[in-house]
Order: C-alpha cells, then sequence, then structure tokens
C-alpha cells in the first residue's frame, strides 16, 4: 500500500488552498496520508529559503497574484491580508498532530477548520477557543487544545527534521517513497503517481 507523508503549516494559504484534495486522492488511491505539521520560518532557514517578510518586493507581489489568480480557480474565497497573518502556528500544528494521534474524528477536515478559520473568517488560530471549536467541528475532543501539548511540542520539530531529511523545502509537500510534489498546484502529479484520476 502506497504511504503519503503529508508537510503542511495550518498558517499557509497553499496549504489552505490544497483543501481536502489530498485525502480524497489518498482514498482513491487506497493509500495512507500521515499529516506533519511543521514550522515553515524553520524550514525556509535550514533549506535556503526566506521568509516572506525579507522576500524582495517583486516576489512579494507575484506570491499576491497568484493567491488572486488561485483563489479563482478554485472558487475559493479568500482574504489575501487576513487580519491574523502572520501568527503562531505551533499551537494549531501541536493540535493536528495530537487529533492525529488520538484519532476517531476527521483530521483533513480539522486541517482545513483551521486553515479557513484563518483565510476566510479572519480568526487567530493561535488561540485555544478557536483551535477547540475546529477540534469539535470535526468529531475531536476540544481539550486535545490543552492536553495534546506536550504531545505536539515533541512531535513537531521531529517532522521539521523528518521533512529536511526528505528534502523538503516548502508546503504543502507531498512524500511518496522518493517521488515528492511541492506545491497545491502539483497535487494532479500526486493523483497521477498514484493512479488515480483527476
Amino acid at each position: 500500500m502506497a504511504h503519503i507523508d503529508y508537510y503542511l503549516s495550518p498558517i499557509s494559504p497553499w496549504t489552505h488552498m490544497a483543501g481536502q484534495r489530498p485525502a480524497r486522492i489518498a482514498e482513491a488511491a487506497g493509500a495512507s496520508i500521515r499529516y506533519k505539521p511543521l514550522d515553515p520560518q524553520a524550514l525556509f532557514a535550514r533549506t535556503g529559503g526566506k521568509p516572506l517578510a525579507e522576500r524582495h518586493e517583486s516576489r512579494q507581489n507575484y506570491r499576491m497574484q497568484e493567491l488572486e489568480r488561485w483563489a479563482r480557480r478554485l472558487e475559493l474565497p479568500l482574504t489575501l491580508r487576513p487580519a491574523f497573518f502572520p501568527t503562531n502556528p505551533a499551537p494549531a500544528s501541536y493540535a493536528i498532530i495530537a487529533a492525529q494521534e488520538a484519532g476517531g474524528g476527521d483530521i483533513a477536515g480539522l486541517v482545513q477548520a483551521l486553515t479557513r478559520a484563518c483565510w476566510e473568517e479572519e480568526r487567530n488560530i493561535a488561540e485555544d477557543d478557536v483551535i477547540r471549536d475546529c477540534l469539535t467541528a470535526n468529531g475531536f475532543d476540544a481539550g486535545l487544545a490543552f492536553s495534546g501539548m506536550l504531545q505536539g511540542a515533541e512531535i513537531y520539530p521531529r517532522n521539521l527534521e523528518d521533512a529536511v531529511l526528505a528534502g523538503v523545502f516548502g508546503v504543502p509537500f507531498f512524500v511518496v517513497g522518493e517521488a515528492k510534489f511541492w506545491g497545491q498546484d502539483r497535487i494532479d502529479f500526486l493523483a497521477e503517481h498514484l493512479g488515480v484520476a483527476v
């Protein structure tokens, strides 16, 4: 059975645009999928990337055009400059990790709910009440926002190390064995690799 390691950050608009497509592809392919939230700033520092604020103005302007284009293509109501971006993605990432370990809910739905909270609803995904709402809405115990902090704090940096070793340099990023796919705009190639019609 194929396995997908899905490296992501709940603060990334590109993770938001990926939505539940990775989960649907995994299901159609009979593949397992592991969500591996990480700190994108730490990843950039380790792999030669630059934080958004440090990128040249031309790159920042192009990013905004791409966000608009892809939001239209995907028919996604995206706020280009949300009220709580940037914010600390660690608490939401810890919740994703804890929820995945606990099981029993919709992990793909949780990831989408957290990214939607930032990029559509302009809520702060670093705040406990936002995280608890997203957990509950997707079938998880809201208490994971607190009880999962220790577990999340342990696995979160490990995900970063795994990512660097796997050749990951951005999010969302999908690894299937030796095959690598960077970006929500490469999801069709992921599907093709797994033999899923898109």
